[in-house]
């Protein structure tokens, strides 16, 4: 649409991301400019909300002393993983602006930096790396095979399973969803006799796909700031 050919350039994509972005900022602000202490029904969607990222995934994991601090940062991820996968199921946006790698792979490298920075605040940096690829109570020579596979999985696997996982799951869901009504367009218009009723079938499972990818939706943006909660609290402990 914009500076085609540049790094800056404006597509379809991108703009369903500044849409969805503006959107969510925008009903946050809504529930919260005229927050009070007896909350309305926009307030206390919105409080549930936050409540849900706080209780069930902050304080659950990382534990109710030091999840406090890290509550804005999975909030975050969380609401923002939600609204890039639901544009999928948006009539006249129709993709997810996850399903492309771009914001997979920086919303894993956020999460990456995260639990890279809290290991670093809580060990030191030779602490951290000492924890992380030398844990206590291993015999010496179990290191030569250990410490390489802990490097990998820390340092590589782990941004790179957050970003596949996301990609691929809103890849497959978009695919789903246009065969079922491509398949649904073609049959009802162009497919001869008999044919044409099994239009009715394909667009019965794009309906129950759909329903499906909103589940699929929310439940990546729950597992995506899980997994950064999981790793945020591992790289606080000592193995």
């Amino acid at each position: 649409m914009l500076f085609g050919g540049t790094p800056f350039e404006l597509n379809r994509i991108i703009l369903i991301r500044i849409l969805a972005t503006l959107v969510l900022v925008t009903l946050f602000w809504l529930a919260a400019r005229r927050a009070r202490l007896v909350p309305g029904r926009s307030q206390n969607v919105a409080e549930m909300s936050l409540d849900f990222v706080r209780v069930n995934i902050a304080e659950e994991i990382i534990g109710k002393d030091t999840a406090r601090r890290f509550v804005p940062l999975l909030t975050t991820i969380f609401f923002a993983v939600l609204a890039a996968n639901i544009t999928g199921v948006v009539p006249g946006l129709n993709i997810a602006s996850s399903s492309l790698i771009g914001f997979p792979l920086v919303m894993a490298i956020i999460a990456f930096v995260a639990f890279i920075v809290v290991g670093i605040k809580a060990h030191g940096a030779v602490g951290y790396l000492r924890t992380t690829l030398f844990p206590s109570g291993v015999p010496w020579p179990v290191y030569i095979i250990l410490t390489p596979i802990e490097l990998i999985s820390t340092f590589i696997l782990r941004p790179a399973t957050l970003t596949i996982r996301l990609l691929v799951n809103m890849v497959a869901g978009h695919l789903l969803l246009v065969l079922c009504f491509g398949a649904t367009h073609f049959l009802f218009f162009e497919a001869a006799g008999a044919l044409k009723a099994v239009g009715a079938v394909t667009l019965a499972a794009g309906f129950a796909f759909t329903l499906f990818e909103i589940f699929i939706a929310a439940l990546q943006a729950y597992i995506f700031t899980l997994l950064t909660a999981v790793y945020i609290s591992i790289s606080q402990e000592s193995h």
